[in-house]
């Protein structure tokens, strides 16, 4: 199969372990509580690095997103919010 060109190619890292994966969550919310369970267990299986941030430690973040927490970021983007779903997490990161 011939290779995409340059041209029509995302503008994204080549593998998984490249990429970062951010969730920001807030303590006692079992929305965070469950969005971690996914992102944990997409994240190691992929190898890719993840970080969660509490939102009540950053004004920045709770001004963007709280009414949307959890929030998962893919290399700083806004991937989903409330629930994250496993297959479309795997994909976000292996496509």
């Amino acid at each position: 199969m011939a290779r995409m060109s340059p041209l029509f190619r995302r503008n994204t890292p080549d593998a998984p372990q490249d990429r970062l994966v951010t969730l920001v969550r807030k303590p006692g919310c079992h929305l965070c509580d469950d969005a971690q369970v996914v992102v944990e267990k997409v994240c190691g299986e992929l190898g890719v690095p993840w970080e969660h941030k509490d939102i009540s430690e950053d004004r920045e973040l709770y001004d963007r997103y709280w009414e949307q927490i959890p929030v998962v970021l893919v290399d700083g983007r806004q991937h989903t919010f409330w629930r994250v779903d496993e297959d479309r997490l795997r994909r976000a990161l292996t496509d």
